[in-house]
């Protein structure tokens, strides 16, 4: 991982997504503030609505957070074997349900998510990283397609899978679950890779009081992630959590603050077979197979000071 307060040239793939919008609102906020995050394009993939969906919510949401003058590029609409399942219960039919947001005053690019990142990696003079946090059907084409690319991924920064346990299914989480033989090409690439999965992601909360702290920010950007997180917190209090889990600002915020998270190095492979168990990331935990690791896996994080920090980039805008 690179040093804390070096820029970091990078590229939003996701389906947004409550959790997607807030982690593109923390990275802006860094490009706009800091200069860490160095945003080149912005990607986009069926998830967790139709990318029809998840492609006119991106083109809002960088219209929001002010992001107009990188390119957008929609991806792929369906996984590479499976049929597409979405999450509406979640994130409402829209996929981005809750407050109005601006129409799009971003143009979608002529070239396609893969090619579009083909050729940020092919002009940036330094590694790029991806950060996904949706499906990794994107990432994988682009890896399949341009294995010669390979060597200009910094790392891949994902919002993804879980050491412990799944949350669509007992042993899988949704965005591998989407696409499982895609995350398989993702961890078999040999890029490095940094997986946000659910044993952090769950402890990511933002308490009612933070949402209060967000909303008294008082600007047109604070407003708009408070009531984002009023709709998913009202989800996810049906289920018992005192807050709403920040799953994929954490692919983000590992980036910028990695000192408050704590990661373990493990060998992870992809279940893409079995009745129960499709989706899940295996962590060699023990290390009995004797591979080396092939991703760093966030395990913990410093709860109060994820808070503290989401909360000073939304009051940025």
């Amino acid at each position: 991982m690179k040093e804390k307060g070096k820029k970091i040239p990078m590229i939003l793939d996701g389906d947004p997504g409550h959790d997607d919008a807030i982690a593109w609102v923390l990275a802006e906020a860094s490009r706009r503030s800091d200069g860490i995050a160095d945003i080149r394009a912005v990607t986009t993939v069926g998830g967790n609505v139709t990318l029809d969906k998840t492609t006119y919510n991106a083109r809002r949401v960088c219209t929001l957070i002010g992001l107009k003058d990188v390119p957008l590029a929609a991806g792929a609409a369906h996984p590479l074997q499976a049929e597409l399942m979405n999450a509406p219960s979640v994130h409402g039919e829209s996929g981005l349900d809750g407050p109005a947001l601006p129409e799009p005053e971003i143009e979608i690019s002529s070239l396609s998510a893969v090619e579009l990142m083909a050729k940020v990696l092919r002009e940036s003079r330094e590694k790029v990283t991806i950060v996904s946090t949706g499906p990794l059907t994107n990432t994988a084409v682009l890896l399949l397609a341009h294995p010669e690319l390979k060597k200009k991924i910094e790392r891949i920064s994902l919002m993804g899978g879980g050491v412990g346990f799944g949350n669509w299914t007992p042993a899988a989480e949704f965005n591998i679950l989407v696409d499982p033989e895609a995350a398989d090409v993702v961890f078999r690439s040999g890029v490095p890779v940094i997986m946000a999965g659910l044993d952090v992601t769950e402890r990511a909360l933002m308490l009612p009081e933070d949402f209060q702290k967000i909303r008294e920010l008082g600007n047109p950007v604070s407003d708009i992630v408070y009531q984002w997180l009023e709709f998913f917190y009202k989800f996810h209090c049906k289920l018992g959590y005192a807050g709403a889990p920040m799953h994929d600002p954490c692919a983000v915020m590992v980036l910028l603050h990695p000192e408050i998270f704590t990661i373990k190095k493990y060998h992870v492979e992809i279940e893409t077979e079995g009745d129960y168990c499709r989706g899940t990331t295996v962590a060699d935990v023990r290390g009995t197979t004797g591979k080396e690791p092939n991703a760093d896996c966030i395990m913990d994080l410093d709860r109060d000071a994820f808070a503290a920090y989401l909360i000073e980039a939304v009051g940025r805008y």
